[in-house]
């Protein structure tokens, strides 16, 4: 048989609802605080002016960050026109476009489809990007021109939900954007204020969804704090399991024996049989406790991120 490798149950994905204002990091850090404990990451980093989804793994579920980083994003943008951004966004200094190339609603929606779809994207200077083992955002702020390659991303959907006419030079779209992992919104609203023959940067950004993880189902930070004030032990009422979102990695449920085996780190042939070819596999114990995550070996498991250690021999009863 094997155990539990942590103790108080701090290993799970909280859903937080970051707001603007604090870089990724610094919500990291809080949580850290909160939980007390040192295993604390994040998936997927938002810009310190951006609000939304921000899932934190703790535990054991740092373990599985690496299988949501290809997790598809859901935003909510507001797009201003009328101007461009050294930064793309608020938070850079703003060039006016020329006069009378502010666009109309029915020019920005008639835009969107050639922005739909598998396209090429340049990153914005101010990012986290390396060039030459620089982040690409230090060479931006040291005066030098950056100029980044494209790379390909891919906008599942993107629609105009609200449109602000009020000032006629400078009206201001919100936009639902759905797309895949790498993409940047902020380069996303340059693109159309160029495609529409204006000039356009990011206003306000809120991601509404991290793969299955959802704003509606996001914790605010002072409900976080009110949770944890008496103890630590107070947000694993918040935390989801830590394979939340993998149902894509099918279940194998082990006997003890097979159990104890992958605590061991071996290859095990599975009783059960494998359900069918996948790319990883949710390992499960008979009490239905999630073991480890593997991969398929022929007909065996090989463990891939084990989450039991085994019982020491000293504690394995004599017959």
């Amino acid at each position: 048989m094997a155990r539990s490798s942590l103790g108080p149950g701090l290993d799970g994905i909280v859903v937080v609802a970051k707001p603007a204002g604090p870089t990724s990091h610094d919500i990291v850090a809080l949580v850290r605080r909160l939980a007390a404990t040192k295993r604390v990451g994040h998936g997927g980093t938002l810009d310190p002016f951006a609000s939304g989804v921000l899932p934190v793994f703790l535990g054991h579920a740092t373990r599985v960050v690496e299988y949501h980083l290809g997790d598809r994003k859901a935003y909510r943008a507001t797009v201003c026109f009328g101007a461009s951004s050294t930064t793309e966004d608020l938070e850079g200094e703003l060039t006016p476009a020329a006069a009378g190339t502010a666009p109309s609603r029915e020019t920005v929606e008639a835009a969107l489809p050639e922005l739909t779809g598998t396209i090429s994207q340049r990153p914005p200077a101010y990012s986290a990007i390396k060039v030459g083992g620089r982040r690409a955002y230090a060479l931006a702020r040291a005066g030098e021109t950056v100029l980044l390659p494209t790379r390909e991303v891919t906008i599942h959907a993107l629609d105009l939900v609200s449109w602000d006419p009020s000032d006629p030079d400078r009206p201001v779209a919100i936009l639902e954007v759905a797309c895949s992992a790498g993409t940047y919104v902020r380069s996303l609203a340059r693109d159309l204020g160029e495609a529409v023959g204006s000039a356009a940067y990011l206003g306000a950004l809120t991601r509404t969804a991290s793969g299955p993880f959802r704003l509606e189902d996001a914790v605010a930070l002072d409900e976080l704090r009110t949770a944890t004030a008496e103890d630590p032990a107070g947000l694993i009422a918040h935390l989801r399991p830590l394979d939340f979102g993998l149902d894509a990695f099918p279940v194998v449920v082990l006997t003890d024996e097979e159990t104890a085996a992958i605590a061991r780190g071996q290859f095990v042939r599975p009783s059960a049989g494998l359900p069918g070819p996948a790319e990883h596999y949710r390992l499960r114990d008979p009490e239905a406790r999630l073991v480890a995550i593997a991969t398929a070996d022929g007909g065996r498991l090989a463990p891939d991120k084990v989450f039991v250690a085994p019982i020491p021999p000293a504690a394995v009863p004599v017959a």
